[in-house]
């Protein structure tokens, strides 16, 4: 493939692939666990077992294979980097493209049930004149992308470098951006560094951590209270930003982010067992959906599709880029920093479970657009499609 060249893409499994992994779940080593004590000690065995029995023998990959073999897939080279995306044009000659980044623990397929309400409105009870042309990359690290090979590949500012570079290869000198979680760090970024482009960043749950500082006792642990509205230098909170600092730096938050601390401080380590072990990375990455899905649904299998999940945890398994996936947590630099305003139009959706802090936000981001929904959850186009469709329509309305 030379440097330039677009190929198309589609998935074939092997099946021998298949069979290791059923075969491999079929053996697992179960761990005891303790009566009645539910999600605080982490995934309940009892849960896994039955979920890891239906990834082995009820969960159809083949279905799904073919189900996304439908999109238009293809794969490039930029700088080195093997990148697969997939590329849905609009129906609409006048659509405006938008590139659409996922989050971590998901994958491109996040996006399933978004594409076709997106790039064809008309035949989804939309307004034609909402349509868009639909870019989602997996990043380097990620599904069909494959692997890094090199330290630094795996940052979202490169994610981004790397994205505005194909959404230029494509022939779109004039796009949108959206994402969420990992997202939320690639769209502004793209914003900054592809300002004359991009005319408008939606992110759903942006990422607002409080910056260290010193001068206002940051590093003191007595000054992580939500009541202390001199944290991060004079910000001032209002009452929902406070509860949601409070629940951010507050006792629960080493349950909540201990595995991003893991990922960020001894990854390989953790790779070694969930490459081996299928049933390992089925605990690990349905423990994470737990605790970021919808909270008023406490099973992860039905917050999301159950056969979805399985889906983006089967891509991880037989892509081998769990390990690639989770360097951006090591190698990333923007997170918790204090980042340019990039002055590119921005739009929030904040769903239930989200932490994101207005105050914060708004020092990072030219908010126009901020509304705020009773139900979905952190991986909000799973979750609710139908209301993350209207919001990324309502906000680029105004902009097209």
């Amino acid at each position: 493939m030379s440097n330039s060249e677009i190929r198309p893409f589609r998935i074939d499994i092997p099946q021998a692939d298949l069979d290791r992994l059923h075969s491999r779940l079929a053996d697992t080593l179960w761990p005891d666990e303790l009566p009645g004590v539910g999600w605080d000690y982490g995934m309940p065995v009892s849960y896994l077992k039955e979920l890891a029995e239906y990834w082995r023998t009820g969960y159809d990959w083949r279905a799904q294979e073919a189900r996304l073999n439908e999109l238009p897939q293809f794969l490039t080279e930029i700088d080195g980097q093997q990148l697969h995306f997939v590329h849905v044009r609009s129906p609409e000659p006048d659509a405006l493209p938008l590139l659409l980044t996922h989050g971590w623990a998901a994958t491109y397929t996040e996006f399933l049930d978004v594409i076709g309400p997106l790039s064809d409105p008309r035949a989804h009870g939309g307004d034609p004149a909402d349509a868009f042309h639909l870019v989602i990359p997996s990043p380097p690290g990620f599904a069909f992308s494959g692997p890094t090979q090199q330290v630094g590949q795996s940052s979202t500012e490169r994610y981004a470098a790397l994205f505005a570079q194909l959404m230029a290869r494509l022939g779109y000198d004039r796009y949108g951006a959206q994402g969420g979680d990992v997202g939320s760090f690639v769209s502004p970024e793209l914003g900054r560094i592809d300002a004359e482009h991009v005319i408008g960043i939606h992110m759903n749950g942006p990422i607002t951590m409080p910056s260290w500082d010193e001068e206002s006792g940051a590093g003191d642990e007595q000054s992580w209270g939500a009541e202390d509205q001199s944290w991060g230098g004079g910000t001032e909170y209002s009452d929902a930003d406070k509860a949601r600092l409070e629940e951010l730096t507050g006792e629960g938050s080493f349950t909540r982010f201990g595995y991003a601390m893991v990922q960020a401080g001894r990854p390989q380590t953790l790779a070694i067992g969930l490459h081996d072990s299928p049933a390992g990375l089925l605990a690990w990455l349905v423990d994470l959906f737990q605790r970021w899905t919808d909270p008023a649904i406490e099973l992860p299998d039905r917050a999301v599709d159950r056969d979805a999940l399985l889906t983006t945890i089967s891509i991880y398994w037989h892509t081998k880029t769990f390990a690639s996936s989770i360097r951006l947590y090591k190698e990333s630099e923007s997170w918790g920093a204090q980042l340019k305003n990039s002055g590119v139009p921005t739009g929030v959706a904040i769903f239930p479970g989200d932490l994101s802090i207005r105050a914060l936000a708004e020092q990072q981001h030219t908010i126009v657009h901020w509304k705020e929904y009773d139900r979905g959850g952190h991986f909000a186009a799973m979750e609710a499609p139908d209301l993350l469709t209207a919001d990324v329509r309502e906000f680029f309305r105004g902009l097209r």
